[in-house]
């Protein structure tokens, strides 16, 4: 086979109705830069939108030509036009806002953002309203749309690499915590950190113990138990997969930068690794490369323009929508990113007990 010739599988499927009326809860930066330049530029109709401050909703319906802004979510969840719900607030505000958004009969979808809650009991009452209503229930964990995680799965699973080893990710950066966080002292893993947990959990499935070790952020001046954290996870056939998250990564002026969010793949007959393209100043694609005892000595890299942000956010979208159009279970739904909240858990378990925890130990059920 001619490497050239892959289909990597990076594009998300779209729905075949595209006009789905999509009411946006939240109008900060994440939806102004990701969500609606993504919908706008694969064609899905962004009809309503709202925001905890109005002047950003406003701003957000002239830049993208949103033709309903209401003063509150509860009067757009009222609005019996609107489809779809995509929920952009603080993880904290979530579970209010399903628990009245489920009364409605004209909702068919929900999409929450990671974390789908600050907590396990939550995340798990927002699954189980959604499915007592009948509502589709997806969520935003967009690492698994980012091209180059797109394309590795693919090429593991069909077989280039061979029997997986190791996997790991390295990040460099400095998230910007949101206000609400300084409420909490879980900050880095169930906030940054849980996109390369779903990550392992996507490429890899689910483990079966997991170890996690933190210290703090000399940065973050608000209380928190997590700050520089390192997790690994030991699946039944041997695998490990580990993530060192340094969110100190820069001490400031008079010292030099070097921000990345790198990954790599190693197999019994190939390995794999890329770059996330995120922390930048600049729109950067992610990318990947890889070399297989299927195609000998040379390495694979295709090239691509889109990036993480925002180009993930349309696969997020198009999955719940796919979900309502068929009847069928998100690709991303709820009752599966409980085994990811469960994951965080079980780090924060490991922690807090300085010991190996089974994720059997963690209860998901609802």
């Amino acid at each position: 086979m001619n490497p050239e010739a892959i289909n990597y599988n990076i594009e998300p499927i779209l729905p075949k109705r595209m006009d789905y009326r999509i009411g946006i809860i939240g109008a900060g930066a994440i939806v102004r830069n990701c969500h609606l330049k993504a919908y706008r530029d694969v064609g899905f109709n962004p009809y309503a939108i709202t925001s905890l401050h109005g002047v950003t909703a406003r701003q957000a319906a002239e830049q993208y030509q949103i033709p309903h802004v209401y003063d509150t979510w509860q009067d757009l969840i009222k609005d019996t036009d609107v489809e779809i719900l995509d929920i952009a607030l603080p993880p904290d505000l979530q579970v209010h806002v399903v628990r009245e958004a489920v009364k409605h009969k004209h909702i068919k979808g929900i999409l929450c953002q990671k974390p789908l809650a600050m907590n396990l009991d939550e995340a798990k009452e927002i699954v189980k309203l959604c499915k007592d209503a009948g509502i589709k229930l997806g969520v935003n964990a967009n690492m698994r749309y980012d091209q180059s995680i797109r394309a590795l799965k693919t090429i593991m699973d069909s077989g280039y690499l061979g029997d997986i080893v190791l996997a790991t990710i390295e990040m460099r950066a400095i998230p910007h915590w949101q206000t609400f966080l300084e409420k909490y002292d879980h900050i880095e893993i169930l906030n940054m950190g849980i996109h390369h947990i779903d990550t392992f959990r996507y490429l890899l499935g689910n483990p079966e113990k997991i170890t996690a070790l933190t210290r703090k952020d000399p940065r973050t001046k608000f209380h928190h138990i997590d700050g520089i954290s390192q997790y690994t996870f030991q699946y039944e056939n041997g695998v490990m997969a580990t993530s060192l998250d340094d969110v100190w990564a820069w001490q400031g002026e008079g010292t030099e930068k070097d921000f990345y969010i790198k990954w790599r793949v190693e197999g019994l007959d190939g390995m794999a690794q890329g770059y996330i393209g995120w922390c930048y100043d600049e729109k950067t694609p992610s990318t990947l490369e890889f070399t297989s005892r299927k195609f000998p000595n040379q390495w694979i890299r295709p090239k691509w323009e889109t990036a993480w942000f925002p180009d993930a956010f349309r696969g997020t979208m198009a999955q719940l929508l796919r979900a309502v159009e068929e009847d069928t279970i998100p690709e991303i739904s709820g009752e599966d990113y409980l085994y990811t909240m469960a994951a965080v858990e079980a780090c924060y378990k490991s922690i807090a007990e300085g010991r190996t925890v089974r994720l059997s130990e963690i209860d998901v059920s609802l």
